[in-house]
């Protein structure tokens, strides 16, 4: 009898146990679902006036349902990851740390390169809190179809689901993902997601911002970006969902007939390790020699009539150089349609769009639309500072922004509802 009543006992203490698990799990999938849903998703090299050149219904539609800036603003250098990551941060690269897609550190004289993994995903070189680490330090499930930063492990965070950036997959297939991480159970499903797409920036290079291939790569991604948002609105919770669109950079057109800068040919490089960008070129010496460095600067403004080149000191303040040792010794960058280059063997490299030239060059600029439940509808604004996003992006998360950063967005967090 004893044992009978032992053995129901724990019969009726394992019931309770999973009744309680059940009860904790299903009130933990409702306050999930109160939680806001935010897709940032980012188009490379989409300049700003795309949208009123080609036809882009879906980004219309998405504008006509929320918040479109007249443009939004890089910092420099009109790069793509620097770009990215001050969009994900709320820093100047100056201060987040990645300068350039390629740069050395002074410290120790190792190289960032973008396109190798080794660096890329080296939480390392990464300062700041990007959106992800807050929000998964917050308790936030975040996923992430490519954006610059989301590989690495930063501060000993990564989103809970991410892919190693693979130009091969098609913007279908990453469509496909993301809708499918939305439609998983509560418990597992990203609150934050980043989605990328190169299309635009690889067309508008390869063939220039004005050319058929760029329009055509426009219409493409439009159709990404429509297949993403009839998905989202057949969710049951789609009107918990912000969408976020956002691009790093503009794209502009190189004078063909304006004969490039050639470096070698006008200095002796000996000793300088030159990151090429064809609108630029960051020239690092091997050895520190301020004589050397400005003996360089001066011999190429003496001669040149279509860039300037400079010392990080001479450098414009709103473009945040000084603020960091990592920067080249000498920055030498073409006006808007001129190209620079360290030798003829790079003149192969020359395409006919790019980006990396000023900030300030009317084609870096980048868009920035807005649509969500806190959002209003239809609104055109001004121009925006990529620099500036970062607060709103946290607050349509329902997070609070760190306030150790370089924004100033109380106009953009007055657009909330």
């Amino acid at each position: 009898m004893l044992s009978d009543l032992r053995f129901v006992t724990w019969r009726v203490a394992i019931a309770a146990l999973i009744t309680c698990c059940l009860f904790s799990a299903a009130a933990q999938g409702r306050e999930l679902d109160d939680q806001p849903y935010l897709i940032l998703i980012s188009l490379d090299g989409f300049r700003w006036d795309y949208i009123d050149r080609f036809p882009t219904p879906a980004i219309d539609a998405l504008a006509s349902h929320g918040v479109k800036a007249e443009a939004l603003l890089p910092v420099f250098p009109t790069l793509t990851f620097p770009n990215h990551y001050t969009i994900a941060t709320g820093l100047y690269p100056a201060r987040h740390g990645i300068i350039a897609n390629r740069f050395r550190s002074r410290e120790n004289g190792d190289w960032f390169i973008h396109k190798q993994k080794a660096t890329a995903q080296d939480g390392h070189w990464y300062k700041g809190e990007p959106l992800w680490v807050a929000a998964e330090n917050a308790g936030i499930r975040t996923a992430s179809f490519y954006f610059v930063g989301s590989e690495a492990d930063i501060r000993g965070v990564q989103p809970a689901d991410w892919r190693a950036y693979d130009k091969s997959v098609g913007g279908d297939a990453r469509v496909r993902q993301v809708l499918n991480w939305l439609k998983r159970k509560p418990t597992r499903r990203p609150h934050l997601i980043t989605l990328y797409f190169e299309d635009v920036d690889d067309y508008s290079h390869w063939y220039g911002p004005d050319s058929p291939e760029n329009a055509a790569a426009v219409e493409r991604v439009d159709g990404y970006l429509t297949a993403l948002i009839s998905g989202i609105d057949e969710l049951p919770f789609a009107d918990q969902v912000s969408i976020v669109l956002v691009s790093d950079h503009g794209q502009g057109s190189f004078n063909l007939d304006s004969k490039a800068l050639v470096l070698d040919e006008l200095l002796d490089l000996s000793g300088t390790s030159p990151v090429d960008g064809q609108s630029y070129v960051f020239l690092y010496l091997d050895e520190p020699d301020v004589k050397r460095a400005t003996a360089i600067r001066d011999r190429i403004n003496e001669v040149w009539n279509c860039g300037n080149a400079y010392l990080p000191d001479d450098t414009p303040p709103a473009w945040m150089v000084r603020e960091n040792p990592d920067f080249a010794d000498v920055l030498i960058i073409a006006d808007p349609g001129c190209a620079v280059i360290s030798s003829m063997d790079q003149s192969r490299k020359i395409t006919r769009g790019d980006h990396g030239w000023p900030p300030e060059m009317p084609e870096m600029a980048g868009i920035f639309i807005a649509a969500g439940p806190r959002l209003p509808r239809g609104m055109n604004i001004g121009p925006v500072r990529s620099v500036d996003l970062y607060p709103l992006l946290m607050r349509l998360l329902g997070l609070e922004p760190n306030e150790d950063v370089d924004s100033q967005a109380d106009d953009l967090l007055e657009l909330l509802e």
